[in-house]
């Protein structure tokens, strides 16, 4: 079971970023191509009645397997970056971050009207810059029709966040 092989392959990173947190890495998935394989062809498996437009991917782990899986799905790959790193025109959307405050963009030609996406990212924790993806996608008249992560820290609620955006929501592992 994938979510098994997870929490074996997931290395715990004692107060990374900052004293207290418990960072979950996911490098050592990386290592593994059989078990990022096997995690594109879950997501794929989960995604395949939604009728998609497109994958889009939040910076910089989202790209990870947002890519692998866009490519597997036959879709176009989106990309979500921090404010100044896309180069043509973009949309912008500010979000409150532990001490202060980011911007995420995406490119106002990134998908038409009525697209449906997934949005993906390696990691739901507290949802803000999910939220802040969703608000950005709904403002240029896309419909998400799911999420998907790798890892879902569920006892920080950002699955509540999310929810009022699509209730679909898969994640390959969760930590209560």
């Amino acid at each position: 079971m994938i979510e098994e092989r997870l929490k074996e392959t997931i290395r715990d990173i004692h107060d990374f970023p900052k004293p207290g947190i418990v960072f979950k890495d996911i490098t050592p998935i990386l290592k593994d191509y059989q078990l990022c394989s096997d995690i594109v062809d879950k997501f794929a498996d989960q995604c395949k009645d939604l009728k998609l437009d497109a994958v889009v991917g939040i910076e910089s782990r989202g790209f990870l397997f947002g890519f692998l899986l866009a490519n597997k799905l036959g879709l176009p790959f989106i990309p979500i970056r921090k404010q100044g790193r896309l180069p043509a025109d973009t949309y912008q959307q500010r979000y409150d971050l532990e001490y202060g405050s980011a911007s995420i963009e995406i490119h106002k030609d990134a998908f038409k009207p009525g697209a449906r996406l997934l949005v993906h990212d390696d990691l739901l924790a507290t949802g803000g810059t999910v939220v802040a993806t969703s608000k950005l996608i709904q403002m240029m008249g896309g419909e998400i029709a799911a999420f998907a992560f790798v890892i879902n820290l569920d006892f920080l609620k950002g699955a509540e966040k999310i929810r009022p955006f699509c209730d679909n929501i898969f994640s390959s592992v969760s930590y209560y």
